[in-house]
């Protein structure tokens, strides 16, 4: 009977030296669900031995003496014939110290101490969500790193082209959130990354993320890397166009639309006199049967998933009610302002053609008063020329006609 219980115990030890994890040392890692070997130093191979284990962990309130003889807790932990301890599936509630003390046939005392550590490794990171690109110059969101089933709770971390991605607040910024599942006591880590691409970087970045498992010497696993496309920042122009332009009629229908580069992928919010009207998105605003209700200002306001929000500039929708005659109005926009702006220019154009011939003309005038003076100041001294030439001969006749 000794000889069987023997053997049994020693093909205990094989197997669980295969398959489990026969150990000596003080700090002790095991994997979840996998079986657990303690030895106890200085005890007898075989019986009659002198031996006591106890235990402290998450299953016990204070330290629990275990029998060798068996007992209630043969499932959870119980004493193999030579003495080591059996844990058949270690588990988290099992973290905690194990201490044994052996008595040897020759009266020596020997202790030995164990403190328990328990782990399971994740599945491989995955990256979910991933954008379908980034926009230089604007803060966009990569991804979320996701990591399942692992305990300790490790960390994840980010990389960019292979390097080390450190968040500073700024250009790169990373929201992380921890869950434990209640019942098996696992963690799942969640990792979002928000980037801000530089101007004129790489246009086509990779990035990647790893989990660290929380015990020492545990290689890290990789998620499989999303290369993106970054593009250049464009300013957002938006501008609102009306039709019909020029004076409304009463009753009748007016069309604003709202204009950017890119339609497809913004919403279109109005607003009228800087409230935002409670309308579905969309990039028309159609006003029908115009009274002096719809008189204002409006605007709309684009918003992008990458430029943000931006809003028009106003236009105004003007309704006037004259007490003697019908109601009348306008719109004063983008459609009115080019005729404005074309009026404006060409008036301006015809004042500035009035100023350069009146110019001109009083160049002229000044041109022509000053050939004529010298003109009259010749014909003043031939008059006097000849007046002189007309008093001489009769100043010679007077003399000789004289006593």
């Amino acid at each position: 009977m000794a000889a069987g219980a023997a053997a049994a115990a020693g093909a205990w030890v094989l197997v669980l030296s295969l398959w489990g994890a026969v150990v000596g040392d003080r700090n002790i890692t095991a994997r979840i669900g996998k079986p657990l070997v303690l030895n106890c130093r200085g005890a007898p191979k075989k019986p009659p031995q002198q031996l006591e284990w106890k235990l402290n962990t998450g299953r016990t309130e204070a330290w629990k003496v275990l029998s060798p003889q068996g007992g209630p807790w043969d499932s959870v932990a119980r004493v193999l014939p030579n003495g080591s301890l059996l844990l058949p599936a270690v588990g988290i509630q099992d973290e905690g110290t194990f201490r044994c003390r052996a008595t040897s046939r020759n009266g020596k005392e020997t202790r030995s101490t164990y403190q328990v550590r328990v782990y399971q490794i994740p599945g491989k990171p995955e990256i979910i969500n991933p954008a379908s690109e980034l926009m230089a110059g604007v803060p966009s969101k990569v991804g979320t790193c996701v990591s399942e089933g692992g305990y300790p709770a490790g960390t994840l971390s980010w990389h960019w082209d292979g390097k080390p991605l450190i968040p500073d607040g700024k250009g790169v910024s990373v929201q992380e959130e921890t869950r434990r599942h209640p019942e098996t006591g696992l963690f799942t880590l969640q990792s979002e990354l928000m980037v801000t691409p530089a101007q004129g970087g790489a246009p086509h970045p990779t990035f990647s993320c790893s989990f660290s498992p929380g015990l020492p010497r545990r290689r890290a696993l990789h998620a499989a890397p999303i290369q993106l496309n970054v593009w250049e920042s464009v300013p957002l122009e938006v501008q609102v166009m009306v039709e019909p332009g020029g004076m409304l009629v009463p009753g009748g229908t007016v069309t604003l639309t709202c204009e950017t580069p890119a339609q497809s992928s913004v919403q279109i919010h109005w607003i009228k006199d800087g409230m935002p009207l409670p309308l579905p998105p969309s990039p028309m605003l159609v006003l029908s049967e115009v009274k002096p209700e719809d008189q204002g200002t409006y605007s709309c306001v684009a918003m992008h998933p990458s430029h943000g929000s931006q809003e028009s500039r106003g236009v105004s929708v003007v309704i006037e009610t004259d007490k003697e005659g019908p109601t009348t109005g306008y719109v004063e926009g983008q459609g009115l302002g080019t005729v404005a702006l074309a009026l404006g220019i060409l008036g301006g154009l015809g004042i500035a053609v009035l100023l350069i011939g009146a110019i001109m003309w009083r160049r002229r005038q000044r041109q022509r008063q000053e050939r004529k003076a010298p003109e009259n100041q010749e014909e003043e001294e031939e008059e006097r020329t000849e007046l002189n030439q007309s008093e001489e001969p009769q100043a010679a006749e007077s003399g000789a006609a004289g006593p």
